[in-house]
């Protein structure tokens, strides 16, 4: 069995997710929109099917998708940690862009065009 970071690194698999996200979908129309075969799309479902990441339905003579959040969530809460370290550095870099924004404001505020120099120097 592959690891749940093996498989979302697969760049189709994520973007069936992703397709997934919105609502459920059949083999057919995830086929037509990240124009795969219909044998690779049927392949990686029953990758992401098997490691518990989707789960499916009969509708008429269709199989509908639909994603299952729990995999997902496993995910993010081994991601959690990192993303505070993340957070912090985020964080400073936003304060220092945000401070740099400040003073480009104020050294045009404080710029006056030489035109105007010279007619308030010469009255």
């Amino acid at each position: 069995m592959e690891s749940t970071f093996t498989i979302v690194a697969e760049p189709n698999r994520r973007a069936i997710l992703n397709m997934l996200l919105s609502s459920e979908r059949s083999v057919g129309e995830i086929e037509r929109k990240l124009r795969l075969s219909q044998p690779s799309v049927s392949k990686h479902l029953r990758v992401l099917r098997d490691a518990g990441f989707v789960e499916s339905r009969v509708a008429a003579q269709r199989r509908l998708y639909r994603l299952r959040p729990e995999p997902l969530m496993e995910l993010d809460a081994w991601l959690a940690p990192f993303r505070r370290f993340w957070s912090k550095h985020l964080d400073a870099l936003e304060r220092h862009l945000d401070k740099m924004e400040t003073q480009e404001k104020r050294r045009k505020v404080n710029k006056v065009p030489s035109t105007k120099r010279r007619k308030n120097h010469e009255q």
